[in-house]
Parts: structure tokens; sequence; C-alpha cells
């Protein structure tokens, strides 16, 4: 007879084999997943508009239905709101998942009772696959810290709204319940400090095994943590503390920091989450790459980074993807998005079976001057940085100076808002911007041929971060700082806290 932590890891394996069998034939199920979302969609009114009865092929598919942004899909996401159903897919929507990033506002992306299993069982089988790779790991002997929003939904209209993983609250399997925390009335506090604080309170005498959560929010967490209990390290507090999940932000410039907090190294699982499905993850701990999620409920295709302007771009398929290059993600998906721009870059650094790393956002780059310089680039320098010279990072956002004050050339410029400021500012500037040189050859080019000068950096005053996250409305374990701006909108409003201004 077997004990629960028995039984979920005889679980885990057998799904962990089924998947990775699953990975191995990648474009098969990719062909399969397309033939039943068309032939599942073909009576809805997107459906009927675009022909889906004739859609046999990708490229059917690609000569009836162009390439869409949420903005595209506006009138059918106002007639699902009205309570129409059969709009985008059969029925209505079981959620609409609130996010911000569109010029007409807040996007409302619909959740179907299909999709959101996609969303719970990406979770799951990241969980499932650490622990078929690590047998004596007994993490469901304790408990699990998912930093998640708020499950309050709002249940004014005729479909409830709620943000995503306050919405993945009300979903959640039992059998995996009593491992959960917070609370649920602690879930709902606001507003996020508040709730912050009374997270500290109700879980430091609990056994956490598990974290999960964006790094900036686990750092500030980890920080009230300590001051609350008076440790000196979280492991001091939860000494079985083990794996931590995150995802939405590049891990590498927090890694230094977290580290120190956490008293050891924990064991890493990425993932990759978005409001329109959940895309792929870490399935071994040793291996960065994130295995595309390619047998649930979305189906792929993948925008070289040259075309994305052109008006009719390439639109591969995973066996046309090559290695190293950078790609736009379109997805297809049972939530009813059909070819939906998403914005974020990938590249792929596996193919057998189809891994990724997430790259940067379309729209989050600085090409002020023609350099292109995208997200990753950014994370790659700042974490080359650190590990040069030491120092800790709480957050950062970087935008071009186009017409510097002292009449030189232009500049990147650095807003950060250190641990502790360094003394060597100056180095570590040209550390940064070395490996910049190193990872952009059109930046280098423009370095060389001082036509922009080396990056500058301007320390901020403790908190700057936080505050101009409050001041936007945006304080919240969803809500991520534009790191990468081609304009100057963030570091304006920022500038005043600049130290020694």
């Amino acid at each position: 007879m077997f004990s629960r932590t028995g039984l979920i890891q005889r679980v885990a394996r057998t799904l962990t084999r089924f998947n990775q069998k699953d990975y191995g034939l990648a474009s098969y199920c990719q062909d399969k997943l397309f033939k039943n979302l068309i032939e599942t969609a073909r009576d809805t009114s997107f459906g009927k508009a675009h022909d889906f009865k004739n859609i046999k092929s990708h490229q059917d598919y690609c000569d009836r239905v162009p390439l869409r942004d949420y903005e595209d899909f506006l009138e059918y996401m106002d007639a699902i709101k009205s309570g129409r159903p059969d709009m985008l897919w059969p029925g209505r929507p079981k959620y609409f998942c609130k996010s911000s990033g569109t010029t007409s506002g807040s996007k409302y992306i619909p959740i179907t009772k299909a999709s959101i299993k996609n969303h719970i069982r990406g979770a799951r089988n990241a969980l499932f696959h650490y622990i078929s790779q690590h047998p004596n790991t007994r993490i469901f002997e304790g408990k699990m810290l998912f930093l998640s929003g708020s499950p309050k939904l709002d249940t004014s209209g005729v479909i409830p709204v709620g943000r995503l993983s306050g919405i993945v609250n009300h979903e959640i399997p039992a059998w995996f319940q009593k491992n959960k925390l917070p609370s649920f009335e602690v879930n709902c506090i606001e507003p996020w400090e508040k709730k912050i604080d009374q997270l500290v309170a109700s879980i430091a005498d609990q056994d956490i095994r598990v974290f999960s959560g964006i790094p900036p929010w686990i750092q500030m967490f980890s920080e009230r943590l300590l001051e609350y209990t008076g440790k000196q390290t979280v492991i001091d507090v939860f000494p079985n503390l083990e794996l931590y999940l995150h995802g939405g932000v590049n891990y590498g410039p927090y890694e230094k920091k977290l580290n120190e907090l956490f008293g050891k190294p924990l064991t890493l699982i990425e993932t990759y989450p978005a409001s329109e499905g959940f895309i792929a993850f870490q399935d071994d701990s040793n291996d960065p790459g994130l295995q595309l999620i390619i047998n649930d409920g979305i189906f792929f295709e993948f925008i070289p980074k040259s075309e994305i302007k052109h008006p009719n771009p390439s639109r591969l398929l995973l066996d046309k993807v090559q290695l190293h290059q950078d790609y736009a993600v379109i997805l297809s998906t049972n939530a009813g998005l059909w070819s939906y721009l998403i914005g974020d870059l990938v590249r792929f650094v596996s193919l057998n079976p189809y891994k990724i790393r997430v790259t940067g956002r379309i729209s989050q780059f600085i090409s002020a001057f023609g350099e292109h310089v995208i997200g990753s680039e950014i994370d790659q320098a700042i974490s080359f940085a650190q590990k040069a010279h030491s120092f800790n990072v709480v957050e950062f956002t970087v935008a071009p100076q186009v017409s510097p004050t002292d009449n030189k050339n232009p500049y990147h410029e650095w807003l950060i808002e250190f641990s502790e400021i360094p003394k060597n500012l100056n180095e570590i500037a040209l550390t940064i911007n070395s490996r910049l040189c190193e990872l952009n050859a059109y930046y280098k080019d423009l370095i060389d041929g001082k036509l922009l000068d080396t990056l500058k950096i301007r320390p901020v005053r403790r908190n700057a971060f936080l505050n101009y996250m409050r001041s936007i409305g945006r304080l919240g374990e969803q809500f991520k700082v534009h790191r990468l701006s081609n304009d100057r909108k963030v570091v304006d409003v920022l500038y005043k806290d600049i130290v020694g201004k």
C-alpha cells in the first residue's frame, strides 16, 4: 500500500514518461492538435467567418486566418462580454483573465473550461518532472508557498473576471489543496504590502518546502520574513525548503541576492505561463532550456524576428525553426485565440526535444540608434557584471538618452536600485558595456564608431521602483517593471529618485 507521497511519485513518473514520449513526436502531436482545434471551432462565429470547414492544412489556415494581436479581437471580446456564446470557442468562456498591456487599456483574455486545464496541467507537470528526477524528494510532505494574485473575482458581468494566478486558485485540484499556502483568506488581502505582512505572520511556523512566484516579489517576501523572525536566512526559518518555481522575469539579476537571503542555492525550475496559456517549463533542473508544451491545447507558429514588421511574414511550424534564432510566438488555442501574436520573443536551444529560452518582448527593446538591443542581452550583461564585481540588484530599467545636456554623444542610461550602492560604478558600467558589445554587434559598431558613449549608471534611492509601481497602480505579484524601453516614460518618472542628483 502506497503512502500519499509514494502514490504521487508513482503518478508523476507515469505522466512524465507519457509526456516525454509526446515531446519526441512534437510535429505529430501539433498536427493532431491543430486539426482538433479547427474541427471543434468550425461552427463558432470566428470559424464560420474564416471558413474553418475548408481548412485542411496549415497553408489553408495561413490563407484564411491572418495574424492578430489583442486589438484585432476586440469586436469578438466585446460580444463575449455581453453574453453571446459560440464566438471564438463553443459556448462561453469560464473566466476572463485581466491583464495589462494594450493601447485600449486592459486585456481580457478568455479562459475556457478546456484551456484552464492547460494552466493547471502545466504547473503540475513542472512539479511532476522534478519529482521524477528527484526520487528522494519529500516536497509533498510539507507546504508549498504560491505567491499569487488575489482569488477574488469580479462577478458583476456575465463572465467572472480575475488575474490569472487568482483564477488558477479556484481550479487547484483537491489532492493538492492540503499542500498549498497561503489560505484563501490571506490571499484575498489587499493592498499587496499588507498581504505580504499578513502572509509572513501566518506561515512563519509552517514547514515550507517549495516557493513559487516571480523573483522580485519572492525577494521582497524573504526580506520581510527575516525582519519578522529575526533569522539570518530563509533556510533558518524553513529548513526543508528545497525548490523554487519561478518565471515571468529573468532570474539572473536576482540570483546573488536571493541565494544570500535563502542561505543556500535552491533547486530552480523555470516556468513560462502566460494569460494565453501555459507555454513551457524547465523539465530538467540541470538544463536551462524550457520544454515547449506541444500536446496540450496550444498550436504554435513562429515568425523570424527579422520578419516581424513584414506585411506577410513567414509562419513557421516546429519542423522549420532553427537553433539560436529569435522568433515571435504565435498561438492558436482552445481558449479561442487564433493566430495570436502574444508579443514574446523566444530562441530554440534544442530541436529534439523542442526547448526554448525567452529572449524578450517585441515591444521591449532599445533601438533609438539602430542597435536593436533586446531583453536577454540586457539581462546577460548585468548578470555578467554582478559575477565580476559582486553587487546585488533590487531592480533596474534601461532607456536611451538621445539628447544629453552636456552636448556629448548619446548613450544608454541605466537606473539601478542596488541593495548597497557600489563604490566602483564606473567599472561596473564598463563591464556591462563590454559585455553588451560582445552580445550585440550593432551596439559594438556604434560604440566603436563613437556614435554612442559608454552607458551611464544612475543609482536610485531604496524603494524607488516599489514606489513607482505603487504610483501607477501596479504593485503586486503579477506586475513587472518595464526593464527595457525605446522611450523615457519610465526613466523620466524615476529620475527624481537618482542618488546625488
